[in-house]
């Protein structure tokens, strides 16, 4: 890339020249697109003159300068992400998500229940739909993992199991989506960002930490042994509860794999749930 890149022996940012480019083609479609880049991320084309002035030398600013009154904005090829943070076309699914009067009676009735208990319908209900036997397959024992009433796990702790497992995995998705759910129900706003980044260093409860340990062993496919589970014994579980974490752990190792498959995206209204308190002086105002 031709965007400034710090030095790893020198720790200091260097500057692209034109010949480590290429063609002078290739210099004109790198300024641009950094420039374009900078100007869809700031808002603000000064701003963005000024960084890719202070930059580039100032022989390609120059050409910068020409590009820009004659040239407008890249056109992205269909299915292609220029920049990661770019959303897939659809921002849903790489695959086709049928359209609802193409579905099941079964399948539509789920997914408009859940829909107007939220206020929007998860695109992992859309994205699985394109089966819909496996989607089928899917909830059910989702339903049954997460929301069973037996056992000592509470819906606070199988989501907290869910997003550290699937950060491990890397699934943004489930990480994104699982820790909205997490907040809501454990009322802890900030517990699931520090697990994210390392469980082992989260303020958990010491009861929360061997839960975390063991499902992070099912994650790894590491050996389960005896001590495994007498340190789950140790913090309050039994074995049906060992059965639970490791059966949570599992099923979402395969969750977090198919929303890799699909490039599944999380809904934009996951990321603020359950970050702050909600106004219930709002509601009771509403009901007067």
């Amino acid at each position: 890339m031709g965007v400034p890149q710090r030095d790893p022996v020198i720790g200091c940012w260097t500057r692209p020249t034109l010949s480590e480019q290429g063609s002078q083609r290739q210099s004109e479609e790198l300024v641009h697109d950094l420039y374009c880049y900078l100007t869809a991320e700031l808002g603000d084309t000064d701003m963005a003159s000024s960084l890719v002035s202070r930059w580039l030398r100032p022989r390609v600013f120059t050409q910068l300068v020409a590009l820009r009154s004659v040239r407008g904005p890249r056109q992205k090829e269909p299915g292609i992400r220029v920049f990661s943070s770019d959303p897939p076309p659809g921002n849903v699914s790489r695959y086709p998500v049928p359209d609802k009067k193409d579905l099941p009676f079964d399948i539509v009735e789920l997914m408009e229940d859940v829909e107007s208990k939220g206020g929007f319908l998860p695109n992992v209900f859309k994205a699985l739909s394109h089966r819909p036997a496996e989607f089928r397959a899917f909830f059910a024992y989702y339903n049954e993992l997460m929301n069973k009433e037996t056992g000592s796990l509470t819906k606070a702790d199988r989501e907290l199991i869910v997003v550290a497992t699937s950060t491990y995995n890397k699934c943004l998705y489930c990480v994104v989506s699982h820790s909205a759910l997490h907040r809501i129900y454990s009322k802890k706003p900030t517990l699931c960002d520090q697990v994210i980044v390392n469980y082992e260093n989260a303020e958990l409860s010491p009861r929360e930490s061997a839960m975390l340990d063991f499902a992070m062993a099912v994650c790894r496919s590491d050996t389960v042994t005896e001590r495994h589970f007498q340190s789950l014994e140790e913090a309050g579980f039994d074995r049906e509860d060992a059965w639970d974490i490791a059966a949570i752990a599992a099923f979402f190792a395969m969750s977090n794999r198919l929303a890799h498959l699909t490039d599944m995206r999380p809904n934009v209204e996951f990321y603020n749930m359950g970050r702050t308190p909600k106004d219930r002086s709002k509601d009771k105002g509403k009901g007067e």
